[in-house]
Order: structure tokens, then sequence, then C-alpha cells
């Protein structure tokens, strides 16, 4: 008497539910990070580390949300992990030697924990301690204008506000609402 599998191909290939949300998360996060608005108006370097700070700025305020529900922390790890995936891909695609790109990734990853620790510490602390925090790990040490880094602090504050005010089970199902940004040029 023979055991009956079924397999199938398809099943290699299917995407768990929470992989498809945390993918659509991310698409949020990086479409939110391209914003005109983010460069123009709160002067975030318009070069690869700028968009990639941007890209852990946004990644950081969705995953630091979910991290605070008991419920969501599973998510929250998906994300991270279909973040770093897309890195390690784009680096691919850049021409990045495959014997660098663990190397690349991981630098990119500890930049992403020291930008998501001081954002951290900055939320809790005064405006000065954010915007220490912003300089260092958003402007690459040069600081922008009064004006854009006001903005961009008075940003950062209320789309952590708005986030929490989101309901998980809009989160779960991969929609981010961030505060509004100012107009691109």
């Amino acid at each position: 008497m023979g055991i009956c599998m079924k397999f199938s191909f398809a099943s290699l290939f299917r995407t768990r539910p929470e992989t498809a949300v945390a993918q659509k998360l991310y698409s949020a996060i990086v479409a939110r990070a391209r914003e005109p608005g983010l460069y123009e108006g709160m002067g975030i370097p318009d070069t690869a580390a700028g968009r990639f700070a941007s890209i852990s700025l946004h990644g950081f305020l969705v995953m630091d949300r979910l991290g605070g529900e008991q419920s969501a922390t599973a998510l929250a790890q998906r994300l991270f992990d279909v973040m770093f995936t897309d890195m390690d891909r784009n680096l691919r695609e850049m021409g990045v030697g495959d014997l660098s790109v663990g190397k690349k990734v991981k630098r990119l990853a500890a930049s992403f924990y020291e930008l998501s620790a001081a954002i951290r510490h900055g939320l809790v602390g005064d405006d000065s301690v954010l915007a220490e925090a912003l300089v260092e790990h958003v402007y690459g040490g040069q600081p922008p204008s009064d004006l854009a880094l006001t903005g961009v602090i008075r940003y950062i504050r209320t789309s952590v506000a708005t986030l929490a005010a989101q309901p998980l089970e809009v989160l779960a199902k991969g929609a981010v609402v961030y505060a509004p940004l100012p107009p691109g040029k």
C-alpha cells in the first residue's frame, strides 16, 4: 500500500501571507522614502547614502510601531528581512561582486541599527537630541538649514503619532500612513 502525497510546484513559489504583508509595507516605505519633499523641502541629501538613510528612517518608524505590539513583532522581523533582502538584490544589480555583497549588507544593517538607536533615543529627548541624531545619521554630518531640520523633526514626531494611531489591523494589511510632507519643487 503506497502513500499518496500531493506535491505542487506552486507551493515552492508561494509567498507566505506575512511575507506578502511585509513586502507591501516595504513598498510603502520605499515609495515614501522617494518623495521629492524629503529631499527638496527637508534637505535630505539626494545621494545613495541619503536615499538609504530615508529608507532606513521610514523603515524604522514602521518597525518601531510594529515592535511595540507583541502580536506584530514577527511582522517587524519579516519586514526587516524583506528590506535587507532587497538591499542585497540591489547591490548585486549594481554590479557589486558576490564576495563583497555580504560585507556591504552587514555594513548597511549596522548603519540601520545605529540610525534606529539614535532616532529612538532622540524621540524620548528634546528636539536638540533628535536633531543631533538626524544630522549624524541622515544628513551625513552636514546640517541642513534650521528650517529643514525643524521640518524633518516635526515630520518624524507627527509620523510617530500618526503610526501609533493607526490600528494594527491596517498595518497588518500592508497600509502605512505617515505625516504629510511638504510639496516637492
